[in-house]
């Protein structure tokens, strides 16, 4: 599909536009090139990834000058997760873009669909600044509606309460395993409540496993 249709799609024109024909590669679509020649979203990924974090940081702490950071971070959660960035992904038919090896069908791969949209973060933010990439992530990728909804509380705090006022006492978390790259570690963390099972979730970090795994358990709870 012709790359200019996806500058339509996400309302940004690149000044060079190999860098969003970089975003959008697979590493599989480049096994039979020439070792030199290899390039695919992963490097920009690396680089949207702290840029999204930069300007969802920024822009909570503008708009909610009084949250304390629980509150502030799971608003973060909400808009930096994997979840919202495969449903912009989705919404703007990401997939079909997506240069890969013959017989790849990506159109529901939530890792790899999310991990393209940070790599077009990335790759905006190289072409022409951090200005055109708040741009970007405001007007794409954040509910406005929830941001103006009344304040969430913190999943961890939420379950906190729960087992307080229900067993008189705290939930235990354990970290069952750590994988992945030194860069892009992946935390693997279980929960407990009593009277019921143990769940587990994983996350970026350790305290982003915690609160995947608490939502988690809330969600099985009910809460």
């Amino acid at each position: 599909m012709c790359i200019n249709k996806l500058e339509k799609q996400i309302n940004y024109k690149f000044k060079n536009i190999a860098l969003l024909e970089e975003a959008i590669i697979h590493s599989s679509f480049q096994k039979n090139k020439l070792k030199n020649d290899k390039k695919n979203y992963e490097r920009l990924e690396f680089l949207g990834d702290r840029v999204l974090g930069l300007v969802l940081s920024e822009y909570l702490l503008k708009i909610f000058p009084k949250a304390k950071e629980g509150v502030l971070d799971n608003y973060f959660q909400k808009f930096a997760n994997q979840d919202n960035l495969f449903k912009y992904a989705k919404k703007i038919n990401l997939s079909k873009f997506l240069k890969t090896q013959k017989g790849d069908n990506l159109e529901n791969n939530k890792s790899i669909l999310s991990d393209v949209v940070e790599a077009i973060i990335g790759a905006i933010y190289i072409d022409t600044g951090l200005y055109n990439c708040k741009n970007f992530i405001i007007n794409n990728l954040i509910d406005k509606d929830f941001i103006y909804s009344k304040p969430q509380k913190h999943p961890k705090s939420i379950l906190q309460e729960y087992c307080l006022h229900q067993y008189n006492t705290l939930p235990k978390y354990n970290i069952l395993n750590k994988s992945g790259n030194e860069h892009q570690p992946i935390y693997e963390v279980s929960v407990y409540v009593k009277n019921h099972n143990v769940v587990s979730a994983t996350g970026a970090n350790l305290k982003k496993a915690e609160e995947a795994a608490a939502t988690k358990l809330l969600n099985i709870l009910k809460i």
